[in-house]
């Protein structure tokens, strides 16, 4: 599946846009991190949920949770909320 990264990622993949595999959200990052490691943790708490500032889009549509299953052709957008002052 191509799967959009944010720029605030993209240490961790060098490009803006990366392949990955799973049949849920959960394996797709886990997937994600085995290629790129750290990344999972930039999107995923402790308690397996995704981080508050962070949203992800399958075809368009925001995910729930880690659970969401996925096929093949889908397409993942992973967009992160920028705060400041």
């Amino acid at each position: 599946m191509k799967v959009l990264i944010p720029s605030a990622l993209r240490s961790y993949t060098e490009r803006s846009q990366a392949e990955a595999q799973g049949a849920t959200l959960a394996a797709l990052l886990l997937d994600l991190d085995r290629q790129y490691a750290g990344i999972r943790f930039r999107m995923v708490d402790e308690q397996d949920r995704i981080r508050r500032h962070i949203r992800i889009f399958v075809n368009g549509v925001q995910a729930g949770d880690l659970a969401q299953p996925l096929k093949e052709n889908d397409e993942i957008i992973i967009v992160q909320a920028l705060s400041g002052g």
